[in-house]
């Protein structure tokens, strides 16, 4: 029995730092990466980008279900983004309070005909409306069909070659756009989408759609989901995109060229839509030989409300790990494939081995170092477990808000920095355990068959 748990010791030891190393490795190219972004001066590059001649047009769909708290403020920050030539369409999916309602008295909202061809599989669309005060403001209203059904009926009533999915809870700063579109327009199609980042808006003073002042929430929950982004962002995406790796792009902020994302059949009616897009793209494209990228850039952001209750944050965190096993199995032929390049060897592998398997082997670990404490292990294991989970669980994410004030500094004062190291201290020893229980009984409801989104509670983003 003792060789047993001696070898499960070891095995978790091993296993921690492998992640370990491969975090670093991607730390350190997203600090290179970043340094070379961020020399550049911060308006210059993209003045150009505000004449018609130089952008390309965008359609930006709002999929909004029981948004009534955030769907006012959202789409005024939308309208107040500085981008030559866009249309903005919400896409109200069923919704059982108030949104259309909002919307048709904020907008003056008329309904109109519209000619529509119907690329992409839908729910029944209700009605389409235009506003009387905003000509490129469109609502489309229709039958419940979850996320992914709203997004692909906006994709069939826009009219632009790009598309931009934003969450309908979610605010824009001014220049997001300018920024995401760069990387597309630089290419000359060569980018078929990119994504920015998002942020904690809870605890920021906004008003009429736009963050006048950046805060920081006083719940302990909240400021570390702003550090656990802050790692999964600057760290883990800039890492990932350096060399065309990226398997996310964030339904929150997104953009993709439409004729690709009809090309692949749509979203997907799953409950990681987002993840499962970006797959099947890169999928797509290996098979045609097409050599393009999906890239993300970490300067735009977009700012979203997060859970403020533990139930509310756990119901989120089982979605996406649901959703991450969702799309790794619905592509498990893509998985050391080398047929598939580097995404077939190393982006799938990495999302299996690490994001997928490591909630279990750290929660093994959790319990193997408890276990120290009523007999049975060896106390030099259990020791150096210790070390490896603050390593992995707070250094990192140390690291990552020493990153956002070297280079974003979205946060102006030095109190918040103090407070967000402060807390990315203490990640490891009660927060970093409950996201790990939470996406090991994602796993658990996968294999249950569980479905469905979970309710969430919102305050909204002007609050």
């Amino acid at each position: 029995m003792e060789i047993l748990l001696q070898g499960i010791g070891w095995f978790i030891i091993a296993y921690m730092g492998i992640v370990i190393v491969f975090y670093l490795a991607m730390l350190i190219i997203a600090l290179f990466q970043i340094r070379k972004n961020y020399q550049l001066d911060d308006t210059e590059p993209y003045e150009d980008l505000l004449h018609v001649s130089y952008s390309k047009p965008l359609s930006i769909l709002v999929p909004a279900y029981n948004e009534s708290l955030g769907i006012i403020p959202s789409v005024r920050s939308l309208l107040s983004i500085e981008y030559p030539q866009f249309e903005i369409i919400v896409i109200n999916d069923g919704s059982k309070d108030d949104t259309m309602e909002k919307l048709i008295d904020e907008f003056q909202l008329n309904k109109i005909k519209k000619i529509v061809k119907q690329k992409l599989d839908t729910k029944e669309v209700k009605g389409i409306y235009q506003s009387s005060i905003i000509d490129y403001l469109y609502v489309i209203d229709k039958e419940n069909g979850g996320k992914s059904d709203a997004l692909n009926a906006g994709i069939n009533v826009s009219s632009y070659p790009y598309f931009c999915s934003v969450d309908g809870d979610s605010i824009l700063e001014r220049d997001a756009f300018l920024k995401v579109m760069k990387p597309i327009i630089d290419s000359d199609g060569d980018v078929i989408a990119t994504g920015g980042s998002v942020r904690i808006a809870n605890g920021s003073h906004i008003e009429n759609g736009s963050i006048k002042k950046v805060g920081l929430s006083l719940n302990p929950l909240v400021v570390m989901q702003v550090i656990e982004y802050l790692r999964a962002f600057l760290v883990g995406r800039v890492g990932l995109s350096r060399h065309n790796l990226l398997l996310i792009v964030s339904g929150a902020f997104g953009v993709f060229s439409k004729k690709w994302v009809i090309e692949v059949g749509g979203y997907s009616h799953t409950v990681g839509e987002d993840m499962e897009l970006v797959v099947r793209l890169h999928r797509h494209l290996k098979e045609k030989n097409a050599n393009k990228k999906i890239v993300y850039v970490a300067d735009p952001v977009c700012w979203t409300e997060a859970p403020e209750k533990r139930i509310f944050l756990k119901r989120q965190r089982n979605r996406w790990q649901r959703g991450l096993l969702e799309s790794l199995w619905m592509h498990r032929s893509m998985a050391f494939n080398p047929k598939y390049g580097s995404i077939g060897m190393v982006s799938m592998p990495y999302f299996i081995l690490i994001e997928f398997l490591g909630p279990v082997v750290e929660l093994a670990g959790y319990l193997y170092i408890q276990s120290y404490f009523i007999g049975g292990v060896y106390k030099d294991l259990a020791l150096l477990l210790v070390l490896l989970f603050v390593i992995y669980g707070s250094i990192f994410s140390m690291l990552a808000v020493l990153m956002e004030e070297w280079s974003l500094k979205r946060y102006p004062k030095a109190r918040h920095i103090a407070v967000l190291f402060f807390y990315s201290l203490t990640e490891t020893f009660w927060y970093r355990p409950l996201t790990v229980i939470w996406r090991c009984q994602g796993i658990v409801d996968v294999l249950r068959k569980k479905r469905g989104w979970g309710d969430m509670q919102r305050k909204g983003v002007s609050q």
